[in-house]
């Protein structure tokens, strides 16, 4: 393809244009090479045979009628691939004359050994026709005529059935071959494909039966043990006199909760199949969280962070994924750079929510011990909870010592954005 420039219609400036330009492929590059060699022969023999024939006998006006069919014999050679039986059939019409000149002369001695000449584009019209032509029956049928022409069965001799086999049985079956040698690979390739297919099937099929065993585990297990603590912590409100045990119990129970509505998430993406893996989430349409507790906490261990949040509608598990985002991400500015000043921003448009979360270099020493806590896949995890609901999640080290990560989620989820 060609881009080119030309005036705006309109008469202002200019527009770009895409021309699509033809460029000869390989295989068209090799037939016309084989077709110029061809013609090139053919040439050769028929000034040979003009200049030894006497002038006035007649001959001259024959020998180019032969050569004009030979001629188009090798032109046809071009679209052996497409038409290989066209191009054997035209080889055949070319064959014709030639056994026609040689019956009118057969009693002439300057006409022995089957001259004149047969098209030298045979061998090449018999290969195509046997590799390339759907209608075997019709290729064959073609071929045999042609072989008994080349072989001039009514003056048999070493030299016409030599020169059969040479320009038509030794080219057809190399044509058996080469067609066979590609049919062999092309049934290799197709199998190797069905057994990568079927390899795929049976991981994916595996993939899916982890999932819901892992997913009946958690229901049976851990959503069970937390309902319970979820009880007893409000059990514990409701009759206990101290304030303070009270608040904890509170604290306690309200954590238990958000956390049966996160396992009910995951439960529901374990469960179910990409890309409908938000089918299950939780879509009531909330406001964002308060992120005023995640900055005050940090505030509270002498991590400085300014807070940006334009409000949103947004769904809850959007939400819950966006403080997760913001809870992880200052976390790993308290253990990775202490002192830091972090920014917290969330901007929206229509469809689409934009957290950032950002520090600058740490302004003294951390902790060793702090710093090695945790499974340190925290950002992968993350990743992965912001890809299910069809987003994308990014974190990126800062010339001067910083940090930053960038989630961009959708107001409304959509899953992930397609299957490996």
């Amino acid at each position: 393809m060609r881009r080119d420039t030309v005036p705006s219609p309109s008469g202002l400036g200019s527009v770009s244009v895409v021309t699509k330009t033809w460029r000869p492929t390989r295989s068209f590059v090799f037939d016309a090479a084989v077709m110029l060699t061809c013609v090139a022969v053919e040439v050769a023999f028929t000034v040979t045979a003009l200049l030894s024939q006497p002038a006035g006998t007649g001959l001259v006006t024959a020998t180019v009628l032969i050569w004009v069919g030979q001629l188009a014999s090798d032109v046809s050679l071009l679209f052996r691939r497409r038409w290989p039986l066209l191009v054997l059939g035209i080889a055949v019409l070319a064959a014709v004359p030639v056994v026609a000149a040689v019956v009118e002369a057969i009693a002439s001695p300057a006409r022995e050994h089957g001259e004149p000449w047969m098209p030298v584009s045979i061998p090449i019209a018999a290969y195509s026709a046997v590799v390339y032509a759907r209608h075997r029956i019709a290729a064959w049928t073609l071929l045999g005529v042609l072989a008994a022409l080349v072989a001039q069965p009514w003056r048999l001799s070493w030299f016409t059935v030599t020169t059969s086999a040479l320009f038509v049985l030794v080219p057809a079956l190399l044509g058996m071959y080469v067609a066979a040698r590609r049919r062999l690979i092309a049934a290799l390739t197709d199998r190797a494909e069905r057994a990568e297919r079927e390899r795929w099937l049976l991981a994916e099929q595996a993939r899916v039966e982890e999932r819901l065993r892992l997913a009946s585990d958690m229901h049976d297990v851990v959503s069970h043990r937390v309902s319970l603590m979820v009880l007893q912590a409000g059990a514990l409100r409701m009759t206990t006199d101290d304030e303070t045990t009270r608040g904890v119990a509170e604290e306690l129970r309200s954590a238990g909760s958000q956390a049966l509505e996160e396992l009910r998430d995951v439960i529901g993406v374990l469960r179910s199949e990409p890309p409908d893996a938000t089918a299950d989430l939780d879509t009531t349409v909330v406001e964002l969280p308060d992120l005023g507790e995640l900055a005050d906490e940090s505030r509270t261990v002498g991590v400085p962070v300014k807070l940006d949040v334009e409000d949103a509608a947004v769904t809850a598990a959007v939400g819950r994924t966006v403080y997760r985002v913001v809870q992880e991400a200052l976390t790993n500015v308290r253990k990775h750079a202490p002192g830091a000043e972090a920014a917290v921003r969330v901007g929206r448009d229509d469809e689409w929510l934009r957290v950032s979360v950002g520090n600058g270099p740490p302004r003294h020493p951390g902790d060793p011990a702090l710093a090695a806590t945790g499974s340190g896949t925290g950002l992968d995890g993350l990743r992965q909870r912001v890809e299910l609901l069809g987003g994308t999640l990014t974190a990126d080290a800062g010339d001067g010592g910083g940090f930053t990560v960038v989630a961009r989620l959708p107001r409304v989820p959509t899953g992930e954005a397609g299957r490996p």
